[in-house]
């Protein structure tokens, strides 16, 4: 629909019909009606008949869980240490390349932001490893784990009836009662 034929209102055309309205990123075959409500429409510039309206994405689950809170500040602490440290070695490059003044300090600062960064680094990685310590890993239905833990609270159960029963005979015995009555 070239710019002349569009005159009336916005959402109809001069013979008071619905017009096609561009979709977010541009998308064709969205039009709206003179009430505003949307509706799926087939494109009207000769392209496909049938299509409806895409939507600009698609949502999909995420791949991974979230970082827990700790690791994710760890994180977030150790790529601003080695963001700085970078700019530090590229300026003492710089002022290397430059032979000024400022090229030895620089280079100073840029060993010891290593060193830092690597501190940031190993920060990140103890800080997961305690975490997952504390709070314990999710395991898979099929994990190993989780299968011994099954079979030691198994164990535990029967090792508890068994001395429950052991009691209960105990008592019996202490009473004189040979059956029940």
């Amino acid at each position: 629909m070239g710019t002349a034929e569009r005159r009336g209102t916005p959402g109809e055309d001069l013979g008071g019909r619905p017009t096609e309205r561009r979709g977010p990123g541009g998308d064709r075959g969205r039009w709206e009606t003179a009430g505003g409500r949307g509706e799926r429409a087939t494109e009207r510039g000769g392209g496909q008949a049938g299509s409806a309206y895409r939507p600009l994405w698609i949502e999909e689950e995420a791949r991974r869980r979230r970082m827990p809170d700790p690791v994710r500040t760890a994180a977030v602490r150790a790529v601003l240490i080695i963001s700085v440290t970078l700019i530090l070695a590229m300026v003492a490059f710089l002022c290397t390349m430059a032979e000024t003044w400022l090229a030895f300090p620089m280079v100073l600062s840029s060993i010891a932001g290593t060193v830092v960064a690597t501190w940031g680094a190993l920060d990140v990685w103890v800080t997961r490893q305690v975490w997952n310590q504390r709070n314990g890993v999710v395991s898979a239905p099929s994990s190993t784990a989780r299968a011994l833990r099954r079979e030691r609270r198994k164990s535990r159960r029967q090792a508890k009836s068994a001395t429950r029963a052991q009691e209960r005979i105990r008592r019996r015995g202490a009473a004189g009662q040979l059956s029940h009555s």
